[in-house]
């Protein structure tokens, strides 16, 4: 029991003050960026009805979810600040993993809409005023321009604020292509170029929503980090921990991409000290794998879970 409780204090001192510090400055990052996207969303809205365009419509209605989005990310920030509790041990931190992997599902869904919006439109053409939009497109891109970059500035391995990025960057690159739109419609009058670019936006918005997902799944599911290699670092431990004769029923996870946790069996030399040996063993995973958080359960002669097969 005594064990127990000194692993959870190691995981929690080794994660608090960078970790802090980084989610203070994420949180404003992202209460500015929803900010300023609240607010061009409604002007953009307004501008999509009055011209006509989709791509314009097709990017208010992606501010409007990345609106929610980006609220929701900034509160998720907010619980992640909480302390652990009885019922929550790990605290909150998984809360940003849950909101990173429902952005790149709402992400996905306004892709879909702007591709069915966009097949109704090549079928019916329908009038667009490309001067009113180029401006409204050129705002957009302004104010998209500012939200980027202030999210841009946060921690790049923190999977919520990608999700945000993730979301002002559609924004973006909705801009972009209404930007483009006017300005072909006010030199040709080809007013299907509004749907085509709408289209384009929408695969790179799938693109870019797969990852995301793909990776918050990964992580929901308690796999192992992309950047980390299980079996590696078990041999590590074996060939550079003197008195270890074994690493066994190890399994290496991620609360949101940043903080990384292990636990595992350390198989002991007859004659080895064990808390001497974990404490090494934690400073190692610690310094040379980037795991701060870790469980290790000492063994000498039969593994105390010998009915099921290791897990190397």
């Amino acid at each position: 029991m005594g064990q127990t409780h000194s692993d959870g204090d190691h995981g929690h001192s080794g994660h608090s003050h960078a970790g802090h510090s980084h989610g203070a400055s994420d949180k404003t990052r992202v209460l500015i960026a929803a900010l300023l996207t609240s607010v061009f969303m409604v002007a953009e809205a307004v501008g999509g009805v009055l011209t006509g365009s989709l791509a314009l419509l097709a990017d208010a209605g992606h501010m409007l979810t990345d609106s929610v989005a980006l609220v929701l990310a900034w509160y998720a920030f907010h619980l992640a600040g909480r302390a652990a509790t009885a019922r929550l041990t790990y605290g909150f931190d998984r809360v940003k993993t849950l909101i990173a992997y429902t952005n790149g599902l709402t992400v996905f869904a306004i892709a879909l809409w702007i591709v069915y919006e966009a097949w109704q439109r090549m079928a019916e053409p329908a009038l667009v005023l490309g001067g009113p939009m180029l401006v409204v497109a050129l705002l957009g891109l302004l104010v998209n321009i500012a939200a980027f970059f202030v999210l841009h500035g946060g921690d790049r391995e923190n999977l919520n604020m990608r999700g945000a990025v993730l979301h002002v960057l559609g924004d973006l690159l909705g801009s972009v292509a209404a930007l483009v739109a006017a300005v072909v419609i006010l030199t040709t009058g080809w007013t299907l170029i509004d749907p085509i670019l709408s289209v384009l936006v929408a695969v790179l918005l799938f693109r870019s929503a797969w990852g995301l997902m793909k990776e918050a799944g990964h992580l929901l599911l308690e796999g192992v980090p992309v950047s980390l290699d299980r079996d590696s670092i078990a041999r590590d431990i074996e060939d550079h921990v003197a008195g270890v004769r074994e690493v066994h029923h190890m399994h290496v996870w991620s609360m949101d991409g940043a903080r990384n946790m292990a636990t595992l069996h350390a198989c002991l030399e007859e004659g080895t000290d064990a808390p001497g040996t974990i404490r090494i063993i934690k400073e190692r995973l610690a310094s040379n794998h980037g795991i701060d958080h870790a469980t290790v359960e000492p063994e000498f002669g039969k593994c105390a879970d010998a009915s099921t097969a290791h897990q190397h």
